[in-house]
């Protein structure tokens, strides 16, 4: 299944390159709101809250009141993922908070899952060189993504995988990690990060993974 993505960032809809570089950028929200609503799901991540600079939460709300959504992006405590669910979106994505110390914040993913239900939670396994990445792609941690996975699976309801290495540059995504990841795990799959065409979604599809699409859709290379 095709995700699309929304990225907020400065009250604009934009795509970086690996999370640094602004490449396009976006104020059109009801053409994309139009042209994505036919789809069953769509992926919005607020990067200012996610790089703890500022926050996009009134057109986060506005978005997610028009659109099936996950939402993601600076959700680091279970009154902040509450308030998401309130919103009426579907899952919320979790990130950087599952990691503290240097370690797997097993606590956190557990009580989460208490209070909020693990079908409303997508832990986020964003992956720089093979290890878990937060803080907005700013601080690379020595947790294996392999290893995020299977401590975390009991406590959500997907994995969203980012390929940060590749991501926004449209070369493709590493379908050998993606395979291996898919197969540690018995949670829904959905993996994002270069992804470039319609027949890679297919592939991905193919293994029972759904794709996060953002460059390609704003360029024009996949069709929506």
């Amino acid at each position: 299944m095709l995700i699309p993505s929304i990225d907020l960032m400065g009250g604009k809809i934009v795509q970086l390159v690996q999370g640094e570089r602004k490449a396009l950028e976006f104020t059109n929200f009801q053409e994309w709101v139009d042209r994505f609503a036919k789809y069953p799901l769509v992926q919005l991540i607020d990067l200012d809250a996610a790089m703890g600079r500022g926050s996009n939460a009134g057109l986060v709300g506005d978005l997610a009141r028009q659109l099936p959504c996950q939402v993601g992006g600076g959700i680091r405590s279970l009154e902040a993922a509450a308030s998401m669910l309130e919103l009426g979106t579907q899952r919320v994505i979790v990130g950087s908070s599952l990691i503290a110390g240097g370690v797997i914040n097993i606590g956190f993913a557990r009580m989460l899952a208490e209070k909020c239900g693990p079908e409303k939670l997508v832990f986020a396994a964003d992956s720089r060189g093979g290890f878990v990445s937060i803080k907005g792609w700013k601080e690379t941690t020595a947790i294996p993504t392999l290893a995020f996975i299977k401590a975390l699976e009991p406590f959500c309801a997907a994995f969203l995988y980012t390929n940060i290495d590749t991501e926004g540059l449209l070369q493709g995504i590493p379908l050998d990690m993606i395979r291996e990841l898919r197969s540690a795990t018995s949670r829904r799959f959905i993996a994002a990060g270069g992804i470039r065409s319609e027949e890679e979604v297919e592939t991905l599809d193919k293994m029972g993974v759904d794709a996060v699409v953002g460059m390609a859709i704003y360029c024009g290379m996949i069709k929506v």
